[in-house]
């Protein structure tokens, strides 16, 4: 075997250690899953936990979780609070320890935490990595202590902020996500995302309140229900008809451990029979969602099967001559399955799956006991569950027959009878092939001229395809469009496991980017989605993006995907060639020009953007920038915000905030009092009342630190001070002769502050442009389709993922089902005016 000579080297240097919040951040994925809108609120989701871990153990009534305007998250709950004392092998404060250090965690034993959500003591420092800032606020012992935090590390020591009124426990959270494009970027937070997850997490804790505000839209609710999941699975199957109450059931069980421990399993399920087809399985273990289930599911049908299939033939319900399979038992039944597990084994840290060997067998015990109690003691919904099940059977084998007659009648699955349309790829290397879905004729002649015919084959649909959501199987079944795709994909309809047959190893949905093309999409998806989930849940199944936009300037011609790339292209085009002229420095009598050159325009702009977001941040809180700019001292604006009594001050640092309370209680002859009004006293009395002269609240303005840094960052790379953002004349002793001038092929443009050269340099971009903006993809010709769309080097395909079935499934049933009320709703509260207006690929 030879040697490259030009391998890089490998050596002692090459071995790295990178610890805490170093290894999260460069590992992100290992700890969220990934740095999309699903990691994102999946940092929401640890903070919860660990206030759900509180409630678990007794001591957490209520949880709070508010939205705000500058793009950060509050998590406040009335439990114990986290500890703040010393640790006297580190010296740091335990606060700072649970926040900053890996494997750090008071879950490790199951002295302070029977079961908990928390398993690898990562939760919180993941999410205070991967964070701008974050803030901890602990009320305990009678006082709040406040630390901050910066990516991962504590910028601030630990702080006493005074007394609270009595008997006020608990935890407060408030992070930002990391904004730079590496981690979350310019993802924002999702409102339903996070309703749909916290009110699953009330189902699930009976009685737990917890509310969710959003300060950007002033929408929130409340979540509390003493049904817990037995109402959980009520409301999951709103719209079906149901079969039977819900039946609910709860044991514990003792087990050995491997280590010869006794440990205690608290098993805990809702279930009922529908009317309908479809099935609904949502797992948990303490508390944490499950998607991909795990043995506690595999126990559950276990047990499952084997009590009513025990019940069916004791009765003489189940025929010798039916053929009942697993699945059956499962059609149209919902299910909740929650495990209290003091040990659980999770496949990753987003514990996707649980994995404990044992699980299965105590749920499917627990299960086959206490439904055989349940079958024998309600003779009428046992006959009512066998009989659906029978019927699940027999349209199971009436479908088959249906899909043999008329396999053998059109041989659809068959080499011989692809459909005449396709335009069929040369390579037979599966992984290699793609299977273009286009609609029209137009769309897919442009399509099949583009192509790359070795691996690209194309299919052309006519029309609408048939919404399979609301036809049924013969209809399905008879529909030219359905019989042309699956003989083109080469899987058969209703498939649950084999797909090795399928004929390309991606199969992609093109169609326009107006509403008809969208349209198709959906119905395409929904075909994949009821009739071949396999293909999705394997990763065959892409959405290929088109770029909405053509952009011709003097003799070049780009294409552009998004309206946020178009609003980078036009930037990047304004600032080409073009200079900024600044005519004196402030000072009285300076007056030689100089400079910003294109390249370093460029790069003020970002700087900009961000001080104009936290000017416009901070002009919603009702302070206009050219008040503010006044106080800039020293290299900063203040952001601590104090209000006592009818006073109001802004302070530049914690040590003043501190000092001011010092001096006051020396006043007053007592301590000030922090009111802390987040979390309400859980039993719902009033709190104990604080005498208003000792009352005082903090708020630390976060936007002030992003104005600071772009602050800073102005005056040090470019020489301009805040006043620049202040349109003439000028403030706090900025001489107005100062002027700032905008030049590009001979042409000027005076600004009156810098606050509008980032729309003056984007009407500079727009300057000569022709934009095309396309509706359909028959306007491009061949070679732009292939430039922009089907090239593997320079198209955008979206992957196609069922992350959270259960979600999908209501999804699916909402907007594509019968019920027209559950689309309407959907559509006004997600105000779809303009389907137009949607960015469908983001």
């Amino acid at each position: 075997m030879s040697t490259d000579a030009a391998a890089p080297t490998y050596d002692d240097k090459n071995i790295k250690t990178l610890k805490d919040a170093a290894h999260i951040r460069q590992n992100p994925g290992m700890y969220v899953g990934n740095t999309q809108s699903a990691g994102l609120h999946h940092l929401v989701y640890e903070v919860v936990a660990n206030s759900v871990d509180e409630a678990l153990v007794g001591y957490c009534k209520s949880i709070k979780v508010v939205l705000h305007k500058d793009g950060s998250i509050s998590v406040a709950d009335d439990g114990r609070g986290i500890p703040i004392g010393t640790k006297a092998d580190t010296g740091r404060s335990a606060l700072e320890e649970a926040l900053t250090v890996a494997g750090t965690s008071g879950k490790f034993d199951n002295d302070a935490y029977r079961v908990s959500v928390g398993l690898h003591g990562m939760g919180a420092k993941a999410v205070n990595a991967l964070s701008e800032w974050t803030e901890v606020e602990v009320r305990r012992e009678g006082r709040v202590w406040k630390m901050e935090f910066e990516k991962g590390y504590a910028t601030s020591k630990l702080q006493d902020l005074g007394p609270i009124p009595d008997g006020k426990t608990g935890t407060t959270i408030t992070f930002k996500p990391d904004p730079d494009p590496e981690f979350f970027g310019t993802l924002t937070f999702e409102y339903d995302t996070l309703a749909e997850r916290l009110r699953e997490m009330a189902y699930l804790n009976k009685g737990l309140a917890i509310a969710l505000g959003d300060e950007r839209t002033g929408k929130s609710e409340h979540f509390q229900f003493e049904g817990g999941i037995a109402e959980y699975v009520t409301a999951l199957n709103v719209g079906e008809v149901p079969v039977h109450a819900p039946v609910y059931i709860q044991r514990d069980v003792t087990y050995q451990s491997n280590d010869g421990k006794t440990l205690s399993v608290g098993v805990e399920v809702a279930f009922q029979y529908t009317q309908g087809e479809e099935k609904i399985e949502r797992c948990f273990t303490n508390g944490a969602y499950n998607p991909m289930g795990g043995t506690h599911l595999s126990g559950f049908r276990a047990g499952v099967t084997r009590a009513v299939n025990a019940y069916g033939k004791k009765t003489n319900q189940f025929k010798d001559g039916i053929e009942i399979k697993g699945e059956d038992f499962r059609e149209g039944l919902t299910s909740v399955v929650s495990l209290a597990h003091p040990d659980p084994l999770f496949e990753s840290q987003t514990k996707v799956k649980l994995n404990n060997p044992e699980a299965e067998g105590i749920v499917s015990g627990v299960i086959y006991e206490a439904l055989t109690d349940y079958l024998e003691t309600h003779p009428k919904e046992a006959t009512l569950i066998c009989k659906k099940i029978v019927l699940a059977a027999e349209a199971r084998i009436a479908a088959r027959k249906a899909r043999e007659a008329i396999k053998d009648r059109k041989n659809l699955l068959s080499g011989g009878g692809l459909p005449g349309k396709l335009f069929d790829c040369t390579t037979r290397d599966r992984e290699k092939s793609e299977l273009f879905l286009v609609e029209g004729d137009s769309a897919g002649g442009s399509a099949e001229g583009g192509r790359d015919r070795m691996f690209q084959a194309v299919l052309p649909l006519r029309g609408k395809v048939l919404n399979v959501e609301k036809a049924r199987l013969e209809k399905l079944l008879k529909n030219n469009e359905i019989a042309a795709l699956i003989s083109a994909v080469g899987v058969d309809i209703l498939n649950v496991e084999d797909i090795s047959k399928v004929r390309y190893g991606k199969i992609i949905i093109l169609t326009d980017a107006d509403v008809d093309g969208q349209h198709i999409r959906t119905l395409l998806l929904t075909f994949f989605f009821r009739q071949m989930r396999k293909l999705v849940e394997d990763g065959h199944v892409y959405v290929s993006r088109p770029p909405l936009y053509k952009v011709v300037q003097k003799k070049e011609t780009r294409f552009v995907q998004t309206r946020e790339e178009m609003a980078k292209e036009l930037l990047y085009r304004g600032t080409k060639d073009t200079g900024l002229v600044v005519t004196g420095d402030g000072r009285p009598g300076a007056t030689t020009p100089r400079t910003v050159a294109s390249d370093d325009l460029a790069k003020l702009l970002p700087v900009l953007t961000e001080a104009e977001a936290a000017v416009q941040s901070l002009e919603r809180r009702g302070h206009t920038f050219e008040s503010f700019v006044g106080r800039f001292k020293d290299g900063r604006f203040p952001g601590y915000h104090v209000r006592h009594g009818r006073e109001e001050h802004l302070f530049y640092t914690a040590e003043e905030v501190a000092a001011y309370r010092t001096a006051q209680a020396a006043k007053l002859g007592r301590e000030l009092v922090l009111a802390d009004d987040l979390i309400a006293p859980a039993d719902g009395a009033e709190a104990a009342p604080v005498d208003e002269a000792a009352r005082y609240t903090l708020d630390e303005w976060h936007e002030v630190r992003a104005l600071n840094r772009a602050a800073a960052r102005l005056e040090k790379d470019y020489g301009f001070v805040p006043a620049d953002l202040v349109p003439l004349p000028r403030l706090a002793g900025r001489d107005p002769a100062v002027r700032y001038v905008l030049e590009r092929d001979g042409g000027r443009k005076e600004l009156s502050h810098l606050r509008e050269l980032v729309a003056e340099v984007r009407r500079l971009g727009e300057k000569g442009m022709v934009v095309t903006r396309f509706k359909g993809l028959g306007e491009m010709d061949p070679e732009e389709l292939w430039e922009t769309t089907l090239d593997p080097k320079h198209r955008t395909l979206l992957q196609v993922t069922v992350n959270d079935a259960q979600r999908a499934e209501e999804l699916f049933r909402t907007l594509m089902g019968e019920e027209v009320e559950g689309r309407k709703a959907f559509i006004m509260d997600h105000k779809i005016n303009n389907p137009e207006d949607i960015d469908y690929g983001a």
